[in-house]
Formats: C-alpha cells, sequence, structure tokens
C-alpha cells in the first residue's frame, strides 16, 4: 500500500477571507514538529494540548471557537483533532492541557476519533509530516447556535456565517516507520 498523493490545500485558503489577528503558544510554533506531548496515545503521546494565547481580535468580536484540523490525513476529508466552541470574549489564552470542565458554558464537539476534545495527532507511521491547523475564529455572535452533538463539519458551516477575523498556527509532526 502506498500513501503517495497531492498535497491537500489548506482548508482556510478555500473560504472566504478574513482579517487575521495574532495567535501564540508557548508549545507549538508554525511549521516546526510538535513535540510528542502533543500526539494521541495511539501514535505514543500524551494527548495534551498546547497553550494557545490571542490578541488583537476584532473590538466587536463576542465569542471564539478554536480549532485544531489536519488536511493532510488521507481520508478526502482531512481530520478534525478539535473543535472548542462558544468561548466567551473574555478568554484570550488557554493552558496546556486544558480541560473543558474549566471553560464554563465553552464545550467541544466529536473529534473525528470519536471523543470529546482534544484529540492528539496520530498520522500514519512512515507517512510525509501533516499540517496541524490550529485556528482561533473570532465571531460576531457570543455563541454558535450548535450543542455538543453537533459534527465539526456543522461548526465550521457556522462559523462561515459568523467569522469576523482568524488566526492560525500550522506545526507538523510526523511518525517515522
Amino acid at each position: 500500500m502506498t500513501l503517495e498523493r497531492p498535497i491537500a490545500p489548506d482548508p482556510y485558503e478555500l473560504l472566504p477571507t478574513v482579517p487575521a489577528f495574532t495567535l501564540t503558544s508557548d508549545d507549538v510554533v508554525n511549521g516546526e514538529p510538535m513535540d510528542a506531548r502533543h500526539a494521541h496515545g495511539s501514535a505514543g503521546g500524551e494527548n495534551v494540548s498546547p497553550h494557545l494565547a490571542w490578541s488583537d481580535f476584532p473590538a466587536e468580536t463576542q465569542g471564539f471557537v478554536v480549532t485544531c484540523f489536519d488536511p493532510d490525513a488521507p481520508t478526502g476529508s482531512g481530520f478534525w483533532h478539535w473543535v472548542l466552541v462558544n468561548l466567551p470574549a473574555s478568554v484570550t489564552e488557554l493552558p496546556r492541557d486544558v480541560r473543558e470542565a474549566d471553560l464554563g458554558d465553552a464545550f467541544t464537539v466529536r473529534n473525528d476519533y470519536g471523543e470529546q476534545g482534544f484529540g492528539g495527532a496520530a498520522p500514519p507511521p512512515g507517512d510525509r509530516p501533516h499540517r496541524y491547523v490550529f485556528a482561533v475564529h473570532a465571531l460576531d455572535v457570543e455563541r454558535l447556535d450548535v450543542g455538543p452533538q453537533a459534527s465539526p463539519a456543522f461548526v465550521g458551516f457556522n462559523l462561515a456565517f459568523h467569522t469576523l477575523a482568524r488566526a492560525v498556527i500550522r506545526p507538523t509532526y510526523q511518525v517515522k516507520e
């Protein structure tokens, strides 16, 4: 079996353009490999979400959604690792290994592992480095009209109509054969 395939486009290059703001992390660097602690247990990692902090978002921001997507997964539809919905506008930082219970009314929808919460990187062994697109979406509403049983795609559909601006960081991860 071979995993040879074209490189998938960045998902946000396919959507309407929105202004950018600043996203930083103590744990991940744009274009650089992530530490194994941010990998899924199935790939020998600790399944720990990275620290994220954001600033310079539009003044009219009423809430945030945080997502992590792997466009390089050999699925034809990528792989959703994290969709954290309805963070209040007052939250501008997530600590490493954040727990949903610490986020008030915010919640995660099921990721493509079938789990609620963060699911770390787990590209197939021997495949090229995968990009993990962490995005913070600044919203023009306090809350998206979705519940915890929504799919990541349905959240994304709703984001298309409520995103004022977006901040993105794209670390990579690879499992050697």
